[in-house]
């Protein structure tokens, strides 16, 4: 917003959100193929691309970037997600002598695994038993249950004490009160049980109490530990923080809605867009001619030592080209 505001850009894309993907891509492509030989600009790009969503699935760890309301914040403690009750195993240990731990993929929230996948995680070895994951609006992190299940009898007139789980006519209950508890009526006829309902995902305030009971794909459950998603508090577990390139954002913006531009009405390109897409192109032309520092970690050299601005500027030391990428 700081290079078009919020009005102009809707009446530039005329609603096709889609424009964005199409100019941001363009633009990215742009920025790599002038800063690629020299700095690290696939990582920095990554900055960016990382940053997801808030989702209430997810388990977001100390030091990531979310959205949040429309802001970047940074994480400061851990953000669990909630978590669902199981009635199989999605994961179990996986042994293999010819599997090198370091050659597998680590396991990802964000990704969606099927029966068979293996993952390294937490240096355990994992094998996927059923399908879950992103994609299934089911994220199961191996060896992670929040719930109990509680065994389940069916309803007979018989003494209850507090608590207690039954099946009756296809519906389970549990004894909210003995107070003018009757064991000879049913659960439907008495006060004093109460029908359990469905888990919800979208519900926050389950407890640990011990009866907070659910019922999930005709079982019963009770929270074993806290399965609630932890809410985002400003000071809490987040704060702002941006960790994208300042210069790097700017000049991407400015190339991306001058090629949004280009797409909606490219015999209209505005003089405003025009003189920054020329500056955007001139900064990254000296960036890759190593006239400025963009505040991009340098790409090292073959012996792995990254070389200073002031000894490519300065000194010509050696005349080899990976060394002195400005040759060339």
């Amino acid at each position: 917003m700081g290079i078009i505001t919020a009005d102009a850009l809707a009446q530039l894309t005329r609603g096709d959100g889609e424009r964005f993907i199409q100019a941001e891509q363009s633009a990215e492509m742009s920025i790599t193929e002038y800063l690629s030989e020299n700095y690290e600009i696939e990582k920095e790009f990554l900055k960016g691309k990382f940053i997801a969503e808030h989702d209430r699935k997810i388990t977001f760890p100390v030091g990531v970037h979310i959205y949040f309301d429309g802001r970047i914040y940074e994480v400061i403690r851990s953000m669990s997600g909630y978590k669902t009750p199981a009635t199989k195993e999605f994961w179990e240990e996986y042994v293999d002598t010819n599997l090198n731990p370091d050659d597998l993929p680590r396991y990802s929230q964000f990704e969606t695994y099927r029966v068979g996948d293996i993952v390294l995680y937490n240096g355990i070895v994992y094998r996927c038993l059923n399908d879950n994951g992103y994609k299934f609006s089911d994220i199961r992190i191996p060896l992670v249950n929040g719930w109990v299940e509680k065994e389940v009898d069916e309803w007979l007139p018989v003494d209850y004490t507090l608590w207690s789980v039954v099946l009756f006519n296809g519906a389970f209950y549990t004894l909210m009160s003995l107070e003018s508890f009757d064991n000879n009526v049913d659960p439907l006829e008495s006060d004093c049980w109460g029908a359990i309902a469905d888990y919800a995902s979208a519900y926050n305030d389950y407890n640990l109490e011990g009866h907070e009971y659910v019922v999930y794909e005709g079982k019963v459950f009770y929270p074993g530990m806290d399965v609630n998603a932890d809410v985002p508090i400003v000071g809490h577990n987040i704060v702002l923080g941006d960790p994208r390139n300042y210069n790097l954002k700017k000049h991407m913006v400015r190339l991306a809605v001058y090629e949004l531009t280009k797409l909606v009405a490219p015999n209209n390109v505005g003089v405003v867009r025009m003189r920054d897409y020329e500056d955007s192109m001139k900064w990254l032309n000296d960036a890759s001619k190593l006239r400025l520092n963009p505040q991009i970690p340098r790409k090292l050299a073959d012996d792995k030592q990254p070389i200073t601005d002031w000894q490519l500027s300065t000194f010509q030391t050696d005349y080899d080209p990976y060394k002195n990428p400005w040759l060339t």
